[in-house]
């Protein structure tokens, strides 16, 4: 006996907020290049880069390149994490390494200037 009453109710929707994690991921992996040619231009406009460039004089070490290859890969291992985890909080941790990968890949940078 079927009664317009017996109707089940839909599920109800889940009290967490959204999660824009991945959203904010892809946005910080998409704006890292043009971060990081900003901060190259900056450092090449430096007095001390453009001596060092056109002169050859006060070329003074910086931090080692390796630093800035592994920062980047963290950072891009990072973001497929944040993208492709199924939990939020893997995500979000993902998400937080990622975007201090990417600081330090850009101040391995800035640290030529």
């Amino acid at each position: 006996m079927n009664s317009p009453t017996s109707v089940p109710a839909p599920p109800a929707r889940s009290a967490a907020p959204s999660d824009r994690t991945r959203l904010r991921a892809a946005v910080a992996a998409l704006l890292f290049v043009p971060a990081a040619v900003a901060t190259v231009v900056l450092t090449l406009t430096s007095e001390r880069a453009g001596r060092c460039m056109t002169y050859g004089e006060q070329c003074a070490a910086s931090l080692p390149g390796w630093l800035f290859e592994w920062s980047a890969g963290a950072g891009a291992v990072a973001f497929l994490v944040a993208v492709a985890a199924p939990a939020v909080r893997v995500r979000q941790t993902a998400f937080a390494v990622q975007v201090l990968a990417e600081g330090t890949a850009l101040l391995v940078i800035l640290s030529h200037a």
